[in-house]
C-alpha cells in the first residue's frame, strides 16, 4: 500500500490562489500547481513549488459551476513538469461552497490527469484540488494504478497554521484532553491528534516541550537527538534520573519511554542521531510541525532550510542567560532572556533577522567537522569562539518552552486580539519582566526563494547532506 498523500502550501502560496480563484465574479476559475515532494515511508508530501492561473479570458467557458479551458494552453506547464518531475495537482474553485467533487469534475479529472501522467512520464502523483469560498480545501490523487484516492491533508504554513483532512471527525477523543477542548474547540484538539511534530533537541527547553505536547495529546513525536544523558542534564531533563546519567542513556530513549510509560496515545519515532544526517533531514521532513530546541547556528540554519524546502511551520527556541562570575559569594546575573521565532516558509528567516551570519553558520560547521582546525582558527584570530557550557536552570527552560507551545496553538487556534502576523518573534526578558513582541517583516534573500523544492540533489541544496557513491 502506498503511503498517504498530502499536500503542503505557504501561506503567501494559499493567499495568492485564493485571490487568483475567487475574483468577485461568483464564477469558477482554474490554476495549476507544481509540486515538489518529499517521498517519504510515513507519507509522500506534495510541496507546492509555482502556482500558475489560467488567465479568466483564456477560459473558453466561465460559469458558477464549471470552467473550461484549451489543453494547449497548459502544454508549457507540463514541459516544466517533465523536465524536473514534479507532481502537477490542478486547482478549481466552488463559488457555491458544494463540499465534495461534481459529476462535472469527475469527467474532467478522469480525462485531464491521465493525459499530464503521460505527459511527465514519472511515477510521481498527479491530482486534483477544490478550494471553497472560506480558504479551505480538499483534493485527491491519480496514484499509483488508475484509480482516485483522497489527499490526507492538505495544509497551510501561513500566520495561521491550517490542517484540512479527507476524512473529518468521527474519532472518539480521550477523556484527558476533554479540558483542553473546553479551551480550543474541539475541532483543534482533534486536529492536535492527527498532527505528526519533530522536535529536535532533548535536553533544555526540548524536555518540557515534550512533556507539554505530550499532555496536549499530540498525535505522533519525532525527537532527534544524537546525546547521552550526562549527570549535569538531570537538573533540566523531565522524567531522567541520576541512574540514566550514570548508565549513559540516550536522552532520547529516556523521553520517550516516559511517554510511552504515560500510555496516552502519542506515537514515538526516536533518532538517535545528529540532524546533519540525511536520513534524519528526510524523516524530519515527513513531519507537518517542527521545533527546534538547539543553540548550535548550523543546526538552526538547517532547520531553517528544511522547513523552507518542504513548506514546513518552524517554531525555533533559543534562551541566554548572562551572569559575571566577579563576587565571591556567586555569580551575578545580569539578564535571562530568550526568545520564540516562528519562521513561515517564503518570508524572514533567522539569517534575515540577524540571528547569526552565514560566515558564523561556515565557522560551526568546521567545530562540527573537524574540531582541532576549529580551534586553531580560534586561537589565531580568524573567528569567534563559543561557550561550551551554557548556564541553565530548569524554570527558564520550561518558561520558554511553554511560550513557544504557546504560540504553535495561538496559531494553530487563533485567539489573541492582535493578528498573528504582529508576534514573529516573541522575546522574554526575566530581569525587566517584559515581553516584547516583533512584527514578520521582509524576505529572507537566501531561503525566501527555496519554498516547496523538496528532494533536490544535493538534499537542501547543502553539499555535506550529497549522496555518496561508492566506487
Amino acid at each position: 500500500m502506498a503511503a498517504p498523500v498530502t499536500l503542503a502550501l505557504s501561506g503567501d502560496q494559499h493567499d495568492h490562489l485564493t485571490d487568483f480563484l475567487y475574483p468577485g465574479d461568483g464564477n469558477e476559475a482554474v490554476a495549476l500547481l507544481l509540486c515538489g515532494r518529499r517521498a517519504g515511508d510515513r507519507c509522500h508530501r506534495l510541496v507546492v513549488r509555482e502556482v500558475h492561473g489560467i488567465p479568466y479570458e483564456d477560459c473558453s467557458e466561465r460559469t458558477p459551476t464549471r470552467v473550461t479551458w484549451p489543453p494547449d494552453y497548459i502544454a508549457p506547464i507540463l514541459e516544466r513538469a517533465a523536465l524536473d518531475r514534479l507532481s502537477v495537482v490542478k486547482v478549481h474553485s466552488h463559488p457555491g461552497g458544494y463540499g465534495a467533487f461534481s459529476h462535472i469534475d469527475d469527467e474532467g479529472d478522469a480525462r485531464l490527469l491521465p493525459m499530464i501522467r503521460g505527459w511527465v512520464e514519472a511515477d510521481v502523483p498527479h491530482g486534483s484540488a477544490v478550494m471553497l469560498p472560506d480558504g479551505q480545501m480538499f483534493g485527491r490523487v491519480l496514484w499509483p494504478g488508475n484509480t482516485f484516492e483522497p489527499i490526507d491533508c492538505i495544509s497551510v504554513a501561513g500566520d495561521d497554521l491550517h490542517f484540512w483532512y479527507a476524512d473529518v471527525g468521527g474519532a472518539e477523543l480521550p477523556s484527558f484532553v476533554a479540558s483542553h477542548a473546553q479551551a480550543f474547540d474541539v475541532g483543534t484538539i482533534e486536529r492536535l491528534r492527527r498532527l505528526s511534530v519533530a522536535v529536535i533537541g532533548a535536553s533544555g527547553t526540548g524536555s518540557p516541550l515534550i512533556e507539554q505536547l505530550v499532555r496536549l495529546g499530540v498525535g505522533e513525536l519525532l525527537i532527534v537527538d544524537d546525546d547521552g544523558m550526562e549527570e549535569r542534564n538531570v537538573n533540566r531533563i523531565l522524567n531522567s534520573t541520576k541512574k540514566d546519567a550514570l548508565d549513559g542513556r540516550s536522552k532520547v530513549d529516556v523521553l520517550a519511554d516516559a511517554i510511552e510509560r504515560a500510555d496516552l496515545g502519542t506515537r514515538v519515532i526516536r533518532i538517535k542521531k545528529n540532524l546533519w544526517d540525511r536520513d534524519v533531514v528526510r524523516a524530519v521532513a515527513q513531519c507537518d510541525v517542527v521545533f527546534g530546541c538547539m543553540d548550535t547556528v548550523d543546526g538552526r540554519y538547517l532547520l531553517n532550510a528544511l522547513a523552507a524546502y518542504y513548506t514546513l511551520p518552524y517554531f525555533d527556541v533559543g534562551v541566554r542567560l548572562v551572569a559575571d562570575s566577579q563576587r565571591e559569594s556567586g555569580s551575578n546575573i545580569r539578564e535571562i532572556c530568550g526568545t520564540v521565532h516562528y519562521i513561515r516558509p517564503g518570508r524572514s528567516s533567522l539569517m534575515s533577522r540577524g540571528l547569526f551570519s552565514m560566515k558564523q553558520v561556515a565557522a560551526a560547521g568546521l567545530r562540527r567537522n573537524d574540531p582541532a582546525a576549529h580551534d586553531r582558527q580560534v586561537r589565531d584570530g580568524y573567528i569567534a569562539g563559543v561557550q561550551a557550557n551554557r548556564p541553565a536552570v530548569i524554570s527558564v527552560n520550561m518558561f520558554a518552552a511553554a511560550l513557544a507551545v504557546d504560540e504553535f496553538l495561538a496559531r494553530l487556534h487563533p485567539f489573541r486580539e492582535e493578528p498573528n502576523n504582529n508576534y514573529a518573534a516573541v522575546t522574554f526578558s526575566l530581569a525587566s519582566m517584559e515581553l516584547i513582541c516583533d512584527p514578520e517583516e521582509g524576505i529572507c534573500e537566501i531561503l525566501g526563494g527555496k519554498v516547496g523544492m523538496g528532494d533536490v540533489a544535493p538534499l537542501l541544496g547543502v553539499m555535506e547532506l550529497a549522496e555518496r557513491r561508492t566506487a
